[in-house]
C-alpha cells in the first residue's frame, strides 16, 4: 500500500521507478490522507498488506494501524526521518523499518562540501561585496581553502558523506559528537574534539546536528563567541539549533560569516537584519531533494522492496535505538 500524497507518489514514483515496484508488489490502489483509520477502504485492504511504502503526508501508523495489518512485513519509507510515523510498537511486532534519509544526505552533504570550498575563498561575502561597489576586492586578504581547518558539529549520517568527501581536500578536519569515539572520527579523516574545542579552532564551522530538545539552541552566543573573528558559521540542519538572537548579533557585528540553508524562524521576518547583511548568505531550505533529485528517494525505496522480495537484508533499517535519536 502507497501511504503518501499525491503530490508525493508523482514527485518519488517517477515513471522509471513505478516501473520497478510494479514489477515486484501488487500495488494497492487506495492511500490514507489524513489518517488511516478514518477511511473504510484502507482499513479493508490492510488485512492483506504485506509492506507500507510510506512518504511525505503519511499519517501515523498507530497501534490501532498495526492490529488491522496483521500481514504487515514493512514500512518504507520513501522521505526522510521515520520518528513522526512509525510506532515504537512497530519493532516489537518484528516489522522491519527502512528510511530513505540516506537518499536525501547525498545532495545536503553535496551543497554543504560546496558551501565549505567556495566559503575557504569568502565567496559569499565578496560576491556580495561585488555586488554591492562594483569593484574588485583585494585577494590577499583572503584565507583561502589550503590547510584549513573544518568542524563539523555532529556524526550524522550527512556529517559523515560530508567528512569521507572532504578526504579529497588539504583540509584538518574536526568532529564532535557525543556518540563517536576516537577510531570512529579517525576512520571519517577527523580528530574528535569537544564541542568548545571545535568552536575555538574551527575556521569553517559545519552544524549536522539532530534536532532533538537536548540540541534546541545548541549553539548559544558561548560556543558563537568561542569562534574566531572571520570564521564562517554554516548550517544545513535545522534552525533552532542556533540560538536565533546569539547567531544575529554575531552576524550583524560582521565579527562571522554565516552560510544558512535553514534559519529560526523560516522564513525569516522581511526585516531581519541577517537578510541584508554581506557576510550572511542565505537559502530558502533546499539543500535537501529538489527537483530531479526528489525521485531518488523513491528510487531507494523501491530498492528495499526488492531486497526484501528476495530474501535480502534491507540496506537502510532503522534499529529501535536509532528511532529514538532521529530528529
Amino acid at each position: 500500500m502507497l501511504a503518501m500524497n499525491e503530490a508525493s507518489r508523482n514527485r518519488v514514483l517517477v515513471p522509471r521507478v513505478r516501473a520497478r515496484l510494479d514489477a515486484v508488489a501488487t500495488v494497492l490502489p487506495v492511500g490514507p490522507g489524513t489518517s488511516f483509520l478514518d477511511d473504510p477502504a484502507i482499513m479493508a485492504a490492510l488485512p492483506e498488506v504485506d509492506v507500507l511504502l510510506t512518504g511525505w503526508g503519511c499519517p501515523k501508523i498507530t497501534p490501532e494501524v498495526l492490529d488491522a495489518a496483521p500481514k504487515l512485513q514493512a514500512i518504507l519509507h520513501a522521505a526522510g526521518s521515520v520518528k513522526h510515523i512509525v510506532d515504537p510498537l512497530a519493532f516489537d511486532r518484528g516489522i522491519q523499518v527502512s528510511s530513505a534519509a540516506f537518499a536525501n544526505a547525498l545532495p545536503v552533504a553535496e551543497f554543504t562540501v560546496a558551501a565549505i570550498v567556495l566559503s575557504g575563498k569568502r565567496a559569499f561575502r565578496l560576491a556580495a561585496q561585488y555586488r554591492t561597489e562594483r569593484r574588485k576586492a583585494d585577494p590577499h586578504g583572503m584565507p583561502g581553502s589550503y590547510g584549513t581547518t573544518v568542524g563539523l558539529l555532529g556524526a550524522s549520517r550527512i556529517a559523515r558523506l560530508v567528512a569521507e568527501r572532504l578526504k579529497t581536500y588539504d583540509l584538518e578536519v574536526l568532529i564532535s559528537d557525543p556518540y563517536l569515539n576516537a577510531d570512529e572520527a579517525a576512520g571519517l579523516g577527523a580528530e574528535l574534539v569537544s564541542n568548545d574545542e571545535l568552536f575555538q579552532r574551527s575556521d569553517i564551522l559545519s552544524v549536522h546536528a539532530p534536532l532533538l530538545p537536548e540540541t534546541t539552541g545548541l549553539v548559544d552566543s558561548h560556543l558563537l563567541g568561542l569562534l574566531k573573528d572571520g570564521a564562517v558559521l554554516i548550517n544545513t540542519a535545522r534552525g533552532k539549533i542556533i540560538d536565533a538572537a546569539a547567531l544575529e548579533a554575531e552576524c550583524v557585528s560582521g565579527r562571522i560569516d554565516a552560510v544558512l540553508d535553514v534559519t529560526d524562524p523560516e522564513p525569516l521576518p522581511e526585516d531581519s537584519p541577517l537578510l541584508d547583511l554581506p557576510n550572511v548568505f542565505i537559502t530558502p531550505h533546499v539543500a535537501g531533494a529538489v527537483g530531479n533529485e526528489i525521485a531518488r528517494l523513491g528510487e531507494l525505496a523501491v530498492s528495499e522492496l526488492e531486497h526484501l522480495t528476495a530474501g535480502r537484508p534491507l540496506q537502510h533499517a532503522i534499529s529501535p535505538t536509532e528511532l529514538g535519536r532521529l530528529a
